[in-house]
């Protein structure tokens, strides 16, 4: 390793948090407080979590953040919810589904006596009315692409303001009656059933949105829902407060009754409330992994999840060089990253796609793809910076902004990035730390240059990390790439239906992915948390949450 330690370490002296689902923070980073009840133990059946991310709105439709997606899976649930090995179990549905032989019609039924939050019946038509939201064009919902499988969709998400109520009447989801909907899919979709766990296929109460209107979700009375609990209070930027919601089908085997979450960007302020009793749950960042290691509360939360930077193909002109992007990549020592940065804790990566997602034929993608990202090469990043420039008759790479969260951690990321492009490149850039909600703004508007950020997993699939980059995908597609090789790869796996062919069109879409280097991956992370050891049942999801607290007791 040629990088001058020395440097790193003078720049960077904290670990890694931005999320692309995000890390946001407490308004004082001075107050260590903010729990709801006193320092101390918690009392009975009560839990105290630190949360990185202030959440924004809490609406299923249009919610895209792991804080977010965190907090409706708490107070709202779907037809079903994954357990601890990542299996879906009956939830607001009675059984699993009923699926015909083509894999296409899903009859489902719904429990006995569903309410709401407030007491008022749930019933199947909360499906509809929600999917049918959710593809509205007017909804701008970003994850409206996964609705789209069901038949209809894409003509409802695509649909003319005319024609939306007859689209809508076509689509799909039928309540066949008030227990029992049937979903009908445009082609068969192997994982179905666990995307029905999803937040983006959650029941929406029809009249309560409606009466909430722009404002839905903004606010704890502007929430409701049908889980496990219930938003209490939410001040924002400060704290979340969730009770027990004795309206839940399943409120008998829920013990917690009352979750206070506490919005802690700085990484130290949040160890020391954990250390002094004040939250039993925060993520450890950087050399606090380190002091935690062999520890009785040190938990390792598996994820898959990968961190890139983004290269806005069309903000910044030079970035519509590929040279110039794999430039920047392969200037960053990811090694370094993980040991220096990120404490050891994540896997420097070797590709887009993390280790541990299958590849849809029963084997690890990884595995099977091999290293498909470039090696960190200072010799070579010049050579192709100084080819990139030449070929754009510059003489060198114009100033740009170098955007993440403003979290502590997430700054000396920037720092590192910065620090390595300028000792390796040459290359200097401003860096433009935001508060979470901000930076999701200006990402999902495409108001920026280069942006660290993370992708995690909506399932089991590559597909969820290569889809999102085709020329036509208008949700997640931030950098605007736009390569018709890699969109007629991409679509012919998705029709694919020998998985070995599929398989292999994928990695093959991977490859065209990295060669074109329109993101530089960074890390396949994993994250460690300090947990105190009576807190028992706790789940760390490897996919859209940080943590399912369902099945959690105090003991």
């Amino acid at each position: 390793m040629k990088l001058n330690k020395l440097l790193v370490l003078a720049t960077v002296t904290a670990v890694l948090g931005a999320t692309v689902a995000g890390c946001s923070g407490n308004a004082n980073n001075d107050q260590a407080g903010g729990a709801a009840t006193e320092p101390g133990k918690a009392s009975a059946q009560e839990i105290r979590i630190n949360l990185s991310a202030e959440p924004p709105a809490l609406d299923s439709s249009i919610a895209t953040t792991n804080p977010t997606f965190t907090i409706i899976n708490a107070i709202n649930e779907g037809l079903y919810r994954l357990n601890g090995e990542g299996k879906p179990e009956p939830a607001l549905a009675k059984e699993l589904p009923s699926i015909s032989p083509d894999g296409l019609v899903y009859t489902i039924t719904l429990r006995d006596g569903l309410k709401w939050a407030d007491g008022s019946p749930l019933t199947a038509n909360d499906f509809v009315w929600a999917y049918q939201r959710t593809l509205d064009p007017a909804t701008k919902a970003k994850y409206a692409s996964m609705l789209a499988w069901i038949k209809g969709g894409t003509a409802l998400n695509t649909a003319k303001p005319e024609e939306v109520e007859a689209r809508k009447a076509e689509l799909g989801v039928k309540a066949k009656d008030d227990r029992t909907l049937e979903i009908t899919l445009e082609r068969p979709v192997a994982f179905f059933t666990d995307q029905l766990s999803m937040p983006i296929f959650f029941p929406q109460k029809a009249d309560f949105v409606k009466t909430q209107g722009d404002k839905y979700g903004a606010d704890a009375d502007k929430v409701i829902g049908a889980g496990p609990f219930k938003l209490e209070k939410w001040d924002h930027e400060q704290q979340l407060v969730m009770v027990k919601n004795e309206n839940y089908w399943d409120a008998a085997n829920v013990k917690l009754t009352k979750v206070t979450v506490n919005v802690v960007k700085d990484p130290n302020t949040a160890l020391n409330m954990f250390e002094t009793d004040q939250v039993d749950l925060t993520e450890l960042k950087g050399d606090q992994f380190q002091m935690y290691q062999g520890k009785p509360e040190l938990t390792l939360k598996k994820e898959f999840v990968t961190s890139y930077i983004m290269f806005h193909n069309n903000k910044v002109p030079a970035f519509a060089n590929a040279k110039i992007r794999k430039a920047l990549g392969m200037a960053v020592d990811r090694k370094a990253l993980n040991e220096v940065v990120l404490g050891g804790a994540s896997i420097p990566s070797t590709g887009l796609v993390p280790g541990t997602v299958m590849d849809g034929n029963k084997q690890e993608f990884r595995k099977v793809a091999g290293d498909t990202q470039f090696a960190y090469d200072v010799a070579a990043a010049k050579a192709l910076l100084a080819e990139g420039l030449q070929e754009l008759n510059m003489t060198s790479l114009p100033k740009f902004k170098l955007t993440s969260d403003d979290t502590e951690t997430a700054k000396k990321t920037i720092e590192f990035v910065q620090a390595q492009w300028k000792q390796n490149l040459g290359v200097e850039v401003d860096g433009e730390p935001l508060p979470f909600a901000l930076r999701v703004k200006n990402m999902q508007e495409n108001n920026f240059d280069a942006l660290i950020a993370l992708w995690g997993a909506d399932y089991n699939d590559p597909m969820t990390f290569l889809n999102m980059w085709m020329s036509d995908n208008k949700s997640f597609n931030y950098v605007q790439y736009n390569n018709k090789a890699y969109d007629d790869l991409v679509k012919a796996a998705d029709k694919e239906v020998d998985l070995a062919k599929r398989s292999q069109m994928l990695v093959d879409a991977e490859k065209m992915l990295m060669n074109d280097a329109p993101v530089a991956p960074l890390y396949f992370r994993t994250r460690p948390y300090a947990k105190k050891v009576n807190v028992d049942g706790l789940i760390l999801p490897a996919m859209s949450k940080e943590w399912e607290l369902k099945w959690v007791s105090i003991k």
